[in-house]
């Protein structure tokens, strides 16, 4: 991975980056993929509606987008995670990763989707593997490296009463998939997603620690955590006691933090390395 060194100096030689190293990484469970503690969410680079941010905004120009994941890769990020659900955000880090896909961690979604305002889910094999089919040509990739159900909020009903785990199972046998595992809403649900996959996302930050079970779970059975809503989808008051809390739980793989503005993913890689 590029992360090879503390410092980064761009090539304009404006700045110097003190970014991740390998050394900062940590195992996804058991899945033989190692990642950067602070993962780049997607949402803002194609949905800029029915979110929950507290400001509204822009979507970004494309060169902005990679400029943003230009400076992703420098600060020695390298997870980044998107979704059918956010607008065409998949099909934009696939014109921008498709050169560089071997430096990167890619996670998608499942089960929802987003069209002309509103969000529909399906669960049924046909839907899971035609989702899947549709990331990879967006994304520009033959293999995903992370794939999770986006759940609708009946987690327990969607794992249990669908097919969508037994087909994420066979396409992840099939070499397209090298995780799997649910963005759950429920303890239940994170519970039984541990029993039947690699990995679960939980929401988790200072003012909401009810999944706190869920991820002491998953380090009992060395399965991965990434975490969302760490900083509250941009309502925290404190993004630094926020990350902090979050990536002291060494059980914690990554915390997916989305954003758009190249000073707050410096700031929170910065906030990230303080020992």
């Amino acid at each position: 991975h590029p992360a090879a060194s503390n410092s980064r100096r761009r090539t304009l030689g404006v700045f110097i980056l003190n970014g991740f190293t390998s050394d900062d990484f940590r195992q996804l469970g058991n899945t033989g993929i190692n990642v950067s503690p602070i993962g780049l969410g997607t949402v803002k680079f194609g949905r800029n509606t029915d979110v929950k941010y507290p400001n509204t905004f822009s979507i970004p120009s494309d060169i902005t987008l990679e400029n943003l994941v230009n400076l992703t890769h420098d600060l020695g990020i390298n997870l980044i995670d998107t979704a059918p659900a956010y607008g065409d955000a998949e099909s934009k880090l696939g014109r921008i990763l498709k050169l560089q896909r071997h430096a990167w961690v890619l996670s998608t979604k499942v089960g929802e989707q987003y069209n002309e305002g509103r969000s529909s889910y399906n669960y049924s094999v046909e839907s899971v593997r035609l989702s899947i089919e549709n990331s990879l040509k967006n994304l520009q990739t033959d293999y995903l490296d992370i794939a999770l159900i986006h759940s609708n909020g009946e987690d327990e009903k969607i794992l249990e009463q669908s097919d969508v785990v037994s087909e994420l199972i066979r396409l992840k046998e099939r070499g397209l998939i090298r995780a799997i595992g649910a963005s759950t809403k429920t303890i239940q649900g994170g519970l039984l997603a541990l029993k039947m996959m690699d990995l679960v996302m939980v929401a988790y930050h200072p003012d909401d620690t009810s999944q706190t079970s869920v991820i002491d779970d998953a380090q009992k059975q060395n399965k991965g955590v990434l975490v969302k809503k760490a900083l509250v989808s941009g309502h925290t008051q404190s993004t630094r006691e926020n990350l902090k809390f979050v990536l002291q739980n060494r059980a914690v793989t990554s915390a997916i933090i989305g954003t758009i503005n190249p000073d707050h993913l410096r700031q929170n890689v910065e906030t990230a390395r303080e020992k």
